[in-house]
C-alpha cells in the first residue's frame, strides 16, 4: 500500500460507479524521431558496464496507449510524448550477458536554450507504470518540465519492462474473494494456501525474471539511464516506494546524485513487522483525521467502520455490476480515498452508500486500487509489487505464538486496519521463490549532494516518523528533513510552500534548511 495514488482517478472511479463514465481506447500515432543525448561513452565516462549498453542511441518515437495501470482505461499520451526502450543487463552480475528491456517515456524541456537535463520519475508501488503515470500527472509539473526532460519508466517487472506474470483475471478474481481476516482454521487454511500457491504461480511463469526485478538492481539501471540520457548526476523525483528507490541510488552511486527529492517517505529502518505496523498506524490516524474532519469522534467513527466490516463478512453487499462487496475489498475501497485529503468527501458517499446497501462505491476505489480496468482485466501492478518486495525483503518464519502477538499489537492500533495487515505480513513472501536481499535497504550516501527528505504529519501510508529517520540515514549534511504539516500520501502540488520549495531546488539548486516546516 506505497503506490501515490492520483485524485483524478479516484473521482473517475467514483463516476464509473454511478454510470456516468464511460472508457475509451486511442490508436497509436506514427512515430516520431526526437534528439539523442550524448551518451556516457561520447562523454568520456567510464562504466563498468560494455559499450554497447552506455554507448546505445535511444529510439524515441511516438507513444501507443500505455498498458492499463491506472484502474481505467488508459488514453494515448499526448505527442509531446516519446517513447523508447533502454537495454539493461538482467544480470548485473554478468553484464556482458542477456539483456532486459527497460520502457521510457519523455517530454522534452519546454525551454531547449535553459534545459538542466533529465529529472526521472518514479511513483511508488513498488509496481507502478511510469510510462503511464507521467503523462497522466505531468499537469503538475509544468514549472519542472520548462527546464527538464520529464522522463518516466517502468521498472523492471512492471508493465512494459518485462511484467511479471502470475495469475489470469479470473485467478485474480478468485484471489481476491478469498477473507483476508480468516475467522477460522478452515479460512486460515485457505488463505495461506491461496499465498503459497500465488509464489508458485510466479515461479511457473515468471521464475527466470524474478531474481533481478529488486530495488537494487532497478537503482542499476537508473545509473544506466543517466549515462544513456547525457547526464552527468542523477536528478529524480520519488514518491512513496520510489523514495526507497532513490535512497538506494543515493547508497550506490553516491557521487552521481544530483538533485535528489524523495516525498513521502518508506522508512528505511523499518523491517517488514515494522513497516505493516507504521502502515496501521498512519492509516489509522488519516481516518481519525477523516472523520474529526466531519466532526464524528474517532471511537466512534472506527466502531462504525468496525461494524460495516463485520456486517460484510457475514453477507457481502451487491453492486451494479453483479459482484459482491467482500469484507477484505470494503477495507481496501477505504483505505484508498484516504491516501488524499481532496478525496474524504468521495468516501463519505462511498460510507453513506454501502450503510443504504449499495457496495458500488467502496467498489470502484478498490478497483481503483487494483488496477482493474472496466473490462475486468487487471494490470499486473501487483504480480510486480510483491515481485519486487519479495526480491527486496530477508522474511523470518513466524511461529503460531508470533502471529497471535502481532495481531494482537496492529488490532490494538487499528481494529480497521490491523487485521488484514497482519495477516497480509504472515502471508506476504513467506515460502517466495527467490531470497530476498537484506532485512532493510541501506541508504546512506555520504559524499552525495543534499538530498530533500518530504515528510507529511497526516500520511496515511507512509507515517511522518519514517522521514526523520531516513533524512537520519542518509547522513548528515545529505537527508535534509522538510515537515509538511498536513493531510495526504505525498505533498509535492498539494501545498504552495513544498511545491515552491522543491521547484526552487530541482530549477535553481536552492537547498532549504534541514528542519524546514510547511503548511499546506
Amino acid at each position: 500500500m506505497r503506490q501515490r495514488i492520483r485524485t483524478g482517478a479516484l473521482a473517475a472511479a467514483v463516476l464509473l460507479a454511478a454510470g456516468t463514465l464511460a472508457g475509451c481506447e486511442a490508436g497509436q500515432d506514427a512515430a516520431a524521431d526526437g534528439r539523442n543525448a550524448p551518451s556516457a561513452s561520447a562523454t568520456g565516462e567510464r562504466s563498468g558496464l560494455p559499450a554497447a549498453l552506455t554507448g546505445q542511441k535511444l529510439d524515441w518515437k511516438g507513444c501507443g496507449a500505455p498498458v492499463k495501470a491506472l484502474g481505467s482505461d488508459a488514453e494515448k499520451p499526448g505527442d509531446e510524448w516519446q517513447c523508447a526502450t533502454l537495454d539493461a543487463p538482467l544480470d548485473y552480475t554478468d553484464p556482458a550477458g542477456e539483456t532486459i528491456g527497460i520502457a521510457l517515456i519523455r517530454a522534452e524541456a519546454g525551454e531547449p536554450e535553459r534545459r538542466i537535463g533529465s529529472l526521472l520519475f518514479n511513483f511508488g508501488g513498488p509496481g507502478g507504470s511510469g510510462v503511464a503515470t507521467l503523462p497522466s500527472a505531468a499537469v503538475d509539473y509544468g514549472n519542472l518540465g520548462k527546464r527538464y526532460d520529464l522522463v518516466g519508466f517502468d521498472p523492471r517487472g512492471v508493465a512494459r519492462s518485462s511484467g511479471v506474470v502470475c495469475r489470469d483475471d479470473a485467478e485474480t478474481e478468485k484471489s481476491l474473494a478469498i477473507d483476508p481476516t480468516p475467522d477460522d482454521a478452515a479460512e486460515e487454511k485457505a488463505y495461506l494456501a491461496d499465498a503459497a500457491d500465488f509464489g508458485a504461480d510466479c515461479a511457473e511463469r515468471s521464475g527466470r525474471l524474478l531474481p533481478h526485478v529488486g530495488t537494487l538492481d532497478t537503482a542499476r539501471d537508473m545509473d544506466l539511464m543517466r549515462q544513456v540520457l547525457g547526464d552527468e548526476k542523477l536528478h529524480y523525483l520519488g514518491f512513496s516506494y520510489g523514495t526507497e528507490l532513490g535512497g538506494v541510488y543515493a547508497h550506490l552511486f553516491p557521487q552521481k546524485v544530483g538533485r535528489l527529492v524523495l516525498d513521502a517517505v518508506v522508512d528505511s529502518t523499518a523491517d517488514d513487522v515494522a513497516h505493516s505496523r507504521n502502515q496501521v498506524l498512519g492509516f489509522q490516524r488519516a481516518l481519525e483525521n477523516y472523520f474529526k474532519s466531519r466532526g464524528i469522534g474517532a471511537k466512534e467513527g472506527t466502531d462504525r467502520i468496525v461494524e460495516l466490516l463485520a456486517e460484510l463478512d457475514r453477507e457481502p453487499l451487491p453492486t451494479r455490476d453483479g459482484r459482491e462487496l467482500t469484507e477484505g475489498l470494503a477495507t481496501i475501497g477505504i483505505v484508498t480515498p484516504l491516501y488524499s485529503r481532496s478525496d474524504w468527501q468521495y468516501l463519505t458517499i462511498a460510507l453513506e452508500a454501502a450503510e443504504r446497501g449499495d457496495g458500488s462505491v467502496l467498489m470502484a476505489f478498490a478497483d481503483a486500487y487494483h488496477n482493474r480496468d472496466s473490462e475486468g482485466h487487471y494490470s499486473g501492478q501487483h504480480e510486480s509489487h510483491v515481485a519486487i518486495t519479495c526480491a527486496d525483503t530477508v522474511v523470518e518464519a513466524t511461529s503460531a505464538e508470533a502471529r497471535a502477538r502481532h495481531l494482537a499489537d496492529f488490532t490494538k492500533v487499528s481494529p480497521v486496519f490491523g487485521p488484514p495487515l497482519a495477516w497480509g505480513l504472515f502471508a506476504g513472501c513467506a515460502g517466495w521463490p527467490v531470497k530476498g536481499a537484506a532485512t532493510t535497504p541501506d541508504v546512506s550516501a555520504q559524499g552525495a549532494a543534499p538530498i530533500l527528505v518530504i515528510g507529511t504529519t497526516g500520511d496515511p501510508a507512509t507515517p511522518y516518523e519514517g522521514a526523520r529517520k531516513t533524512a537520519d540515514e542518509l547522513g548528515e549534511g545529505v537527508g535534509m528533513l522538510v515537515t509538511n504539516e498536513g493531510e495526504g500520501h505525498g505533498a509535492y502540488s498539494n501545498g504552495a510552500c513544498v511545491t515552491a520549495l522543491v521547484d526552487a531546488y530541482l530549477l535553481q539548486g536552492t537547498v532549504p534548511e534541514d528542519g524546514t516546516t510547511c503548511s499546506s
